[in-house]
């Protein structure tokens, strides 16, 4: 029998020291943090670069990317070429349940925070270290970024296969470090649940690169799955051309037809029912073969008509459909608004601003308001004798 809930945050009790910067690890520690875990930030005297990567609203180091990762932690600024910073650390992961950092393994060891070193110290401590590539293979310690992941992944020859532009460009999105923080997130809450059923903590490293690899390389990979392939990579109903959001008299809209019947069933609905009809539909293997030329089709009817009338149409025969709104009109959409994900909250520093409530909802806990990101070295003042 379930005991009931205690009300208090899922994490509640769990500290992290929490030594990574930009967007793959901060990303991990921002999702535990708003399940109710203590994230202690450790930056250095220059903070996390991150905090200059756009114009801030009041203070320097205070950019809106920076925000939305670091909400819900303290800053602790310590430099730890000084053996008094050194050994305040060495103190906090005494403490500690989770260390986790994105230091490379050579300048880690050298810090005197490689995981042997980390372990003496706190031996049930989980020890996550996220990396740019896994130390089993040649790429072992070298620098990751999110392009240079998305490159390596064959990401960026995903856009020339859809249209024929040969140039390789990357998704404009930090999708790469999104992706491996989610992995790195994961892996952390699997350990935890390792040292509730054995006592033991343990050493845990998440690859941005396999991570990423993974991700794409999920409908990606397809025809190599096989050995021999029986075909080339990438799946072929997201590189087609012709499936992009298509064209209405006053803006633009994507429409699904992801059962083969629907196909056809689209082009009646929008105005053309007498190719619908034809005798080719009648077979799947006829509505595939042609799957290019009803893209094309369904193009040309939505002109036709304004997007509205083409959603009121589609969503009256089930037909998945929404319009493509502009990234600038995502804050004001009516579904976002009325299921409270973006919150209004006061920031000390910054002011008034919109913050994104994590997206998972649980029967048996009510998140709260997400807490504030910190000023750099905000948790130094706290720790000075007043």
């Amino acid at each position: 029998m379930i005991a009931p809930s205690d009300g208090k945050p899922m994490l509640e009790g769990v500290r992290i020291v929490d030594m990574t910067s930009v967007v793959f690890g901060p990303y991990a520690t921002q999702i535990l943090a708003d399940h109710g875990a203590e994230v202690i930030k450790i930056e250095p005297p220059t903070g996390d670069v991150y905090r200059h990567s756009a114009k801030p609203a009041a203070t320097r180091g205070m950019a809106p990317g920076f925000i939305a990762l670091n909400r819900g932690k303290r800053s602790l600024v310590l430099d730890l070429k000084q053996e008094a910073d050194a050994a305040r650390l060495r103190e906090m992961l005494g403490e500690a349940d989770i260390f986790i950092h994105n230091v490379r393994a050579e300048a880690i060891a050298r810090l005197g925070f490689d995981y042997g070193a980390v372990s003496a110290l706190n031996r049930d401590i989980i020890y996550v270290h996220c990396v740019g590539f896994g130390s089993d293979g040649p790429y072992a310690g070298l620098q990751a970024y999110d392009d240079v992941i998305q490159a390596a992944t064959g990401t960026t020859s995903l856009l020339p296969r859809v249209d024929g532009d040969p140039r390789p460009r990357y998704f404009p999105s930090l999708i790469a470090d999104k992706v491996a923080g989610l992995h790195a997130g994961y892996a952390t809450l699997a350990a935890i649940v390792h040292r509730l059923r054995t006592g033991e903590g343990q050493h845990v490293e998440v690859p941005m690169f396999e991570s990423f690899a993974s991700f794409m390389l999920k409908e990606h990979l397809d025809a190599k799955t096989f050995d021999p392939p029986n075909g080339d990579a990438a799946y072929a109903r997201q590189i087609d051309p012709d499936r992009q959001p298509f064209e209405t008299s006053d803006g633009w809209i994507s429409i699904v037809p992801y059962v083969p019947q629907h196909f056809p069933m689209v082009v009646g609905l929008l105005g053309d029912p007498e190719m619908a009809r034809e005798e080719r539909f009648q077979d799947v293997r006829g509505i595939l073969k042609a799957g290019s030329e009803l893209y094309r089709r369904i193009g040309e009817l939505t002109k036709a008509k304004s997007t509205q009338e083409c959603i009121a149409i589609l969503r009256e025969a089930n037909i998945p459909c929404m319009p493509a709104v502009d990234l600038d009109d995502v804050i004001d959409d009516k579904h976002l608004r009325a299921s409270g994900f973006f919150q209004r909250s006061e920031h000390p520093s910054e002011g008034q601003l919109f913050q994104m409530r994590d997206p998972v909802r649980y029967g048996g806990w009510e998140a709260g308001e997400p807490g504030h990101a910190p000023l750099l070295g905000e948790a130094n003042e706290d720790e000075k004798p007043h």
